[in-house]
């Protein structure tokens, strides 16, 4: 497992990514030069901390029956603001249900993240313009959909032309459980076949629901696909700059048309699966408390301090600037409007389609029962 910051902020030298971490020698898509400076480092940290802020604050607006469900991101702060950042302004990202980083890396407000979770909206943000697909909820159909925008991409011309800022890959990111779904495997077939820019990216936080990672695999997840001739890596999912540089040089390589990639980042989901599930069902607080050891806020803030680059007004700036953005979020959810009914039936096909206009009519009448008469009171 390739780490580059240990759990006590220490930084480990590595040849290959230290030299991706340098960057191209230039800004591309706004992504500056050097990807570990100073500066960097500490926008990592401001993301991580307000992320984590908007995702404890959503558990608590579920508590109140705001939402209908929320799936946590706890923990798994550096395998989804390093993931989000690695990618290039034009890639396309497809995630899975709990990729809340990884949306904010992308410029997605926590916000519109609450109205899915709502039930009011199916996607909060226009995919094409952030270039970030909807949330998927089927375990693993985010995988077969990745590979065949990505194999669109090759026959668009988008790939492999040396142009930085034309090659364009996708980054699928689905859980430890998802990668025992048949999609992944099927996608992982086509993927290779067709050689696809695609970067397989995997989150190991331990647990599918309640089924530990050693019951799926008996070997590490980075050799699944190395079966069907994908190349493969193993890193520390908590330890931010592992992950940026893995991925950036994963999806650079995917972009100049080489083909497949597949990450596994070794994380931890430190909340339940989901608002209705139960960890201490299943996990020990000994576990939990071994990896909260390696929190990968505290890890990145540790190393911040070695560098002398982080005092304590800035982390209280970060502190009170989440804390704002939870505030926002809890008068945005209360404030929020019910959508009008009859909107279900928009935007389900991009043309007028007879079976829905049909089912829209039945629900109009049905709706009318229920419509007051002026001045009967019914």
């Amino acid at each position: 497992m390739i780490q580059l910051l240990g759990p006590d902020g220490t930084r480990t030298p590595h040849e290959e990514f230290d030299a991706v971490l340098a960057g191209d020698g230039a800004a591309v898509n706004g992504a500056g030069a050097d990807l570990a400076s100073p500066e960097r480092l500490r926008g990592y940290y401001r993301d991580m901390v307000m992320i984590r802020a908007a995702d404890l604050e959503a558990t608590s607006l579920q508590r109140q029956g705001q939402l209908g469900l929320w799936a946590s991101a706890l923990g798994q702060e550096a395998a989804q603001i390093g993931a989000g950042h690695a990618a290039r302004t034009q890639d396309y990202l497809v995630p899975t249900y709990r990729e809340h980083g990884v949306a904010w890396a992308r410029g997605i407000e926590p916000m519109r993240l609450l109205e899915m979770y709502r039930g009011i909206s199916h996607c909060g943000w226009d995919p094409y313009e952030l270039r970030t697909h909807p949330y998927m909820i089927v375990l693993g159909s985010q995988a077969p959909h990745s590979v065949g925008y990505a194999m669109g991409l090759q026959r668009d011309g988008v790939v492999g032309t040396g142009d930085l800022e034309t090659d364009t890959a996708v980054l699928a990111l689905f859980g430890d459980g998802a990668s025992s779904e048949g999609e992944v495997s099927e996608s992982f077939t086509f993927a290779a076949s067709f050689q696809a820019p695609v970067v397989f990216y995997t989150q190991n936080n331990q647990w599918a629901i309640s089924v530990p990672t050693s019951v799926q695999t008996r070997v590490p997840l980075a050799q699944r696909s190395r079966g069907w001739g994908i190349p493969s890596i193993r890193v520390d999912g908590n330890d931010v700059l592992a992950v940026l540089a893995a991925v950036r040089s994963a999806m650079d390589s995917a972009r100049a048309g080489q083909g497949p990639r597949f990450i596994e980042a070794m994380t931890y989901r430190m909340a339940a699966h989901t608002t209705s599930d139960d960890a201490s069902r299943y996990r020990s607080s000994q576990e939990e408390q071994e990896w909260g050891e390696k929190d990968p806020i505290l890890r990145l803030r540790l190393h911040l301090e070695q560098l002398d680059q982080i005092d304590e007004d800035f982390v209280k700036a970060c502190d009170e600037e989440a804390h704002d953005l939870a505030m926002r979020l809890h008068h945005f959810i209360h404030d929020m409007p019910d959508p009008d009914p009859i909107a279900m039936f928009d935007h389900v096909y991009t043309e007028h389609h007879p079976v829905v206009e049909r089912e829209r009519e039945q629900y109009l009448r049905y709706a009318a029962q229920f419509e007051t008469d002026e001045g009967t009171g019914r």
